[in-house]
């Protein structure tokens, strides 16, 4: 595959690397190259099969609407934009071309997600909860996607909305707790990414899944099909 590659911070570059040693051809952009998504344009998407980002909050949405109007997947790994996510997906959907969003593409962090899911019945048993996040410092969305999506599943299973507490420190790559305390006991998950490459190599794959598919996914509802 011909893949573009927008970001060349720590992840943005070891996507590159690892869709390199995908045996994939890679053109790797960063934000003087593409600024207001300026680059993304037919002329130089032509022959491009798809578009990963790991870019920037603000970058994310002009990036992802140039996209899908000229045709071309595109994986987003960039977190603090999902509010306009319903607007990314109905334009997904109508735009012939398909988008993939993820808060983490890791496979064992979407392993994490199941995990709490069948936790968080604590809930229903005299426990309360909370969520612990840290990244590194330079990071500039808190709380991290991540932790959202485990405060929604954890909603949406046990209907109760816990508490983030978010830490920017040092060069963390990204550590989630979530923790049931009762009377009793005390229940501690934990997600500890020692490298970033869990994240790469899950966009990469993400995007030879998309091939020839159209509207809008998710990588938690698809990543066991990889």
């Amino acid at each position: 595959m011909n893949l573009l590659i927008l970001g060349r911070g720590k992840t943005g570059s070891l996507v590159a690397d690892v869709a390199h040693q995908r045996r994939h051809h890679v053109k790797v952009l960063g934000r003087a190259d593409n600024q207001t998504a300026s680059a993304l344009v037919p002329a130089n998407l032509q022959g491009i099969d798809a578009v990963i980002d790991f870019t920037a909050p603000e970058a994310a949405v002009p990036n992802i609407e140039a996209a899908l109007r000229c045709g071309k997947n595109i994986v987003v790994g960039t977190t603090g934009w999902y509010q306009e996510l319903p607007r990314m997906s109905s334009l997904a959907e109508s735009s012939g071309a398909a988008l993939m969003v993820a808060s983490n593409f890791s496979v064992g962090m979407n392993l994490f997600f199941d995990v709490v899911r069948a936790a968080s019945l604590a809930l229903e048993h005299e426990y309360k909860g909370q969520i612990f996040e840290r990244h590194h410092a330079q990071k500039k969305d808190a709380p991290s996607g991540t932790a959202l999506s485990l405060q929604r599943l954890i909603e949406e299973r046990a209907g109760e909305q816990l508490e983030i507490t978010s830490f920017r420190e040092g060069d963390v790559v990204g550590l989630h707790e979530v923790v049931f305390n009762s009377g009793s006991d005390r229940i501690y998950l934990c997600h500890d990414a020692k490298s970033r490459r869990g994240y790469a190599e899950g966009a990469v794959r993400a995007a030879e899944w998309l091939a020839g598919k159209k509207g809008f996914f998710d990588f938690k509802d698809v990543w066991r099909e990889l």
